[in-house]
């Protein structure tokens, strides 16, 4: 059993209780950013003088050189290491002798592990941002060519205003948009580098700690040892924020899931993102839209298991944070897996424009602009909406709609309509006169659409890069 500690233990940890504290079957997954931050802290230590050019050069290339060799298979990570430092520090030992045993100068695993996890949180954050960023580009597209995509628009599920398919998806953009930022917001305040906090009160070694913090990229130390080394808001936050990304997900997997309904037809998803079934031949199921909508529960799992995990821990360290690693690795994989197939399943989908002007037309969307037309002719608006109800029955009697009926059943019902009710309640004049900024008429949806690209076009990713 590899260990980094022991001297004050006169016999070995019992077997099962070994296993039961041993983290190296997750937290292998931190093992670049267990390199990465180990290189910058000596050569920290070397431009201190604590450790000699000689000695950090050795260490450095032995480190490199694991991180090498586990990358193209020739060393495994394997379960005789208590957690990833010590698989690291214990390897970089056997290769280059007594001066791997000074890797570890002026820090603790504590903040050792603070540091990784953070700087893999770090990465994921802007992985997901990318893999959102992508999300975005193919609704943009999908807005760009359904500008005159007629469709009914809902409340409780129910018909209720015309819009179109681009302002639809423009709905989402808007989700997705602030998900996109939220990303951002969290990267701003978690880049805050807690190497060098020690145990929970920092150390007497000559650290400098914004040179290490600059090395890895950080916007500089925090400021607290204590909090350095018990911090885990910032996994806490993502994972929160991930809930919502998958909320939104989930809402809009449940309209896929309506849409693609024989009873709707709205759309028609792509072979590639669909299943059939072992008994029913015609059936073609939109199983990726329902599985992401059920691992959204899974993501919430992990917020809710760490939000409990935290609540009752005192200051500083407690081993009950080991818990925030497992759950968390399964919760980025599984979000960024679902952005990723859903982006492939939107960009495949079918839309059958026909069929959404069709269900628009028979769902008297287009009630509320008939009674502005009455109002438009002097009609007060209750007696106006008093008339249409009254329309309505009629069409729901007769199986039609508003737009169908004769001008004699139209007087027959109110004498205050003309001849130009009927293009007064067409899907086009529905849409095309709501031109207020976020409304669904074209003029206001190219302003948007404008907005848009050059939010893309200016993504704060971008500045991660440069």
């Amino acid at each position: 059993m590899a260990q980094l500690w022991g001297g004050r233990f006169t016999k070995e940890t019992d077997r099962l209780v070994y296993n039961f504290n041993a983290s190296i079957s997750f937290d292998r997954k931190l093992f670049e950013e267990d390199i990465e931050g180990s290189i910058a802290h000596v050569v920290m230590l070397e431009k201190q003088g604590v450790l000699s050019e000689e000695e950090k050069n050795a260490i450095v290339k032995g480190l490199t050189g694991i991180r090498e060799d586990v990358n193209c298979g020739k060393l495994e990570i394997t379960e005789e290491y208590e957690d990833i430092h010590s698989f690291v520090e214990a390897n970089l030992t056997e290769r280059i002798g007594d001066a791997g045993k000074k890797l570890h100068t002026g820090r603790s695993r504590n903040d050792q592990v603070a540091l990784d996890m953070k700087l893999y949180i770090r990465k994921e954050v802007i992985h997901t941002a990318e893999e959102l960023e992508e999300l975005l580009g193919v609704l943009l597209e999908v807005m760009e060519g359904n500008l005159d995509t007629y469709m009914p628009g809902f409340t409780h599920l129910q018909k209720a205003q015309p819009v179109t398919l681009a302002h639809h998806m423009g709905a989402y953009f808007e989700m997705f948009r602030r998900d996109h930022l939220r990303m951002r917001d969290i990267y701003a305040r978690m880049n805050y580098c807690p190497l060098g906090a020690g145990a929970l009160a920092g150390t007497t070694y000559p650290l400098d700690r914004r040179y290490t913090a600059s090395l890895l990229g950080f916007e500089g130390p925090s400021l607290n040892s204590m909090d350095s080394v018990a911090d885990r808001d910032y996994i806490i936050e993502f994972l929160s924020a991930l809930s919502t990304v998958m909320m939104h997900l989930s809402r809009f997997c449940e309209e896929v899931i309506i849409w693609n309904s024989n009873e709707y037809h709205f759309v028609e998803i792509d072979d590639a993102y669909s299943t059939g079934s072992s008994i029913m031949p015609q059936k073609k199921n939109p199983d990726i839209a329902e599985l992401v909508r059920g691992k959204t529960g899974r993501v919430y799992g992990a917020l809710t298991a760490i939000l409990t995990v935290m609540k009752g821990i005192p200051l500083a360290y407690n081993k009950d944070m080991q818990e925030d690693k497992e759950l968390t690795f399964d919760a980025i994989d599984t979000v960024k897996g679902c952005l990723a197939l859903f982006t492939g399943m939107l960009g495949t989908m079918k839309f059958h424009k026909e069929a959404m002007a069709a269900s628009a037309m028979k769902g008297f969307t287009n009630a509320t602009d008939a009674a502005d037309y009455l109002v438009g002719k002097g009609v007060p608006f209750r007696d106006a909406h008093g008339i249409i109800g009254r329309l309505v029955l009629y069409c729901i009697d007769k199986n039609t709609c508003i737009d169908a009926l004769s001008m004699e059943e139209l007087k027959a019902i109110s004498p205050v309509f003309e001849e130009d009710i009927y293009d007064a309640v067409s899907l086009k004049s529905c849409v095309e006169r709501r031109l207020t900024i976020g409304a669904p008429g074209r003029g206001a949806m190219e302003k948007v659409i404008g907005i848009y690209k050059e939010y893309l076009d200016n993504s704060w990713l971008k500045e991660q890069y440069n």
